[in-house]
C-alpha cells in the first residue's frame, strides 16, 4: 500500500518534504518507521514470516510487527496503529520501551532503494500466542521461539531465512529484551 511519508536528510532529520512511499522507495529518500519485538516472559520471541507478495524479503522471518510510519503521524502512534493491524493486539504507549534508533540503507534494485531510520521497540507480550490474528495481506505466519535459539540461528541469517538486518542490531535487540527479563 502506498502511502504519504516523511522524507528525512541522511542524519535523520525532518526536511519538511513528504513524498509517496514508492517515490521515496524509488529514489533512495530517506524516511522513518517502526520496528517492534515483542517477547514473553518464558524468553521466547515474536517472529513475524513477511506475506508472500511483499516486494522485498518474502516469505523471510522478521521482526514481530513493523511499517511506515505516515507523514506527520507520531512515532508511537504509529506504532500502536502497525501492532494493531499486523497481529491484532491492542496496545498503549506504556508498553513500549524504545530501544533506539537504526538506519538501514539497502538497495535492492534500481528502481528500489530502501533507506530506513527504524525507530525500534521492545514490548513484553502479554496476550496468549493463540489470541494473535496476523494481517493477512502482510504477514504470512507468526511463531513464538526461545530468544536463545533466536539468538544462535541469526549467526546464520540465510540459512534460517531470517531478513539480513545488521548483525548489531539483531544483538542489540536480544541484549535489551534480556536486560527487561532480569
Amino acid at each position: 500500500m502506498d502511502e504519504l511519508i516523511d522524507i528525512l536528510d541522511a542524519d535523520g532529520n525532518m526536511t519538511r518534504k513528504t513524498a509517496m512511499k514508492s517515490e521515496a522507495h524509488k529514489n533512495g529518500w530517506f524516511h522513518q518507521t517502526v520496528h517492534i519485538w515483542f517477547y514473553t516472559s518464558d524468553h521466547k520471541i515474536l517472529l513475524q514470516q513477511r506475506g508472500k507478495q511483499k516486494d522485498v524479503y518474502p516469505l523471510l522471518w522478521d521482526v514481530s510487527v513493523a511499517g511506515h510510519i505516515g507523514a506527520g503521524e507520531d512515532i508511537i502512534e504509529s506504532a500502536i496503529r502497525e501492532i494493531q493491524e499486523e497481529i491484532g493486539l491492542t496496545t498503549t504507549p506504556p508498553d513500549l520501551d524504545k530501544i533506539g534508533i537504526f538506519k538501514s540503507i539497502q538497495n535492492h534494485s534500481i528502481a528500489l532503494k530502501d533507506y530506513e531510520f527504524n525507530h525500534t521497540f521492545i514490548s513484553k507480550l502479554n496476550t496468549p500466542f493463540s489470541c494473535l490474528q496476523k494481517q493477512e495481506s502482510e504477514v504470512e505466519a507468526l511463531k513464538l521461539i526461545p530468544i536463545n535459539q533466536f539468538s544462535e540461528e541469526i549467526k546464520e541469517i540465510s540459512k534460517y531465512g531470517y531478513v539480513p538486518h545488521n548483525q548489531s542490531y539483531y544483538e542489540t535487540i536480544i541484549s535489551k529484551i534480556f536486560e527487561n527479563l532480569l
